[in-house]
């Protein structure tokens, strides 16, 4: 089922998600639910906060769901491991038509479990290491423009405040 993406400024996008206790059939279809409404959206990654839920649970597919084999499901992840830098322009589902240049590592590498419950490690490189983080960030209640020095801080801030003021936020 295809559930509404939240937008920035909703309070369960900006706490910390809980941990998952495991692998539940409420928790195998929410993650099936989260990758329908990626996969629709359409977006390379989305965490339970974006959709409401305050769990460690987050989907990412480089392939927007053009190869099955890419989809990546991850259930408490930690990070293990980071290195170098990298700085390109990002956006973010719960923040429709704003980017913004952000710096995030240019390898990461997480540990998680799976939706089958087992422990698994994912490296990722480039853009990979970017989504991993990315989604991370929303599981402790971050978003990338949390990340921006303040002046665009501010400057999305107001933009996003014109556009609820209008009603098209």
């Amino acid at each position: 089922m295809r559930r509404p993406i939240l937008r920035y400024g909703e309070p369960v996008l900006h706490t910390p998600a809980g941990p998952v206790a495991g692998i539940t059939p409420e928790v195998d279809q929410l993650i099936d639910d989260m990758i329908e409404t990626m996969h629709a959206a359409p977006g390379i990654g989305l965490a339970a906060p974006q959709v409401g839920e305050p769990l460690r649970v987050c989907v990412i597919d480089l392939s927007v769901g053009k190869r099955p084999s890419d989809l990546l499901v991850l259930v408490n992840p930690v990070v293990v491991e980071l290195e170098g830098m990298q700085l390109y322009e990002e956006g973010c589902l719960s923040v429709p038509g704003i980017e913004a240049s952000v710096v995030r590592p240019a390898r990461l590498v997480v540990e998680a479990m799976d939706r089958e419950g087992q422990l698994r490690r994912v490296a990722g490189e480039g853009l990979m290491a970017r989504a991993l983080q990315h989604e991370l960030d929303h599981l402790d209640g971050r978003l990338f423009v949390d990340r921006l020095r303040p002046v665009y801080r501010k400057a999305i801030a107001h933009r996003i405040a014109r556009l609820r003021r209008s009603g098209r936020w």
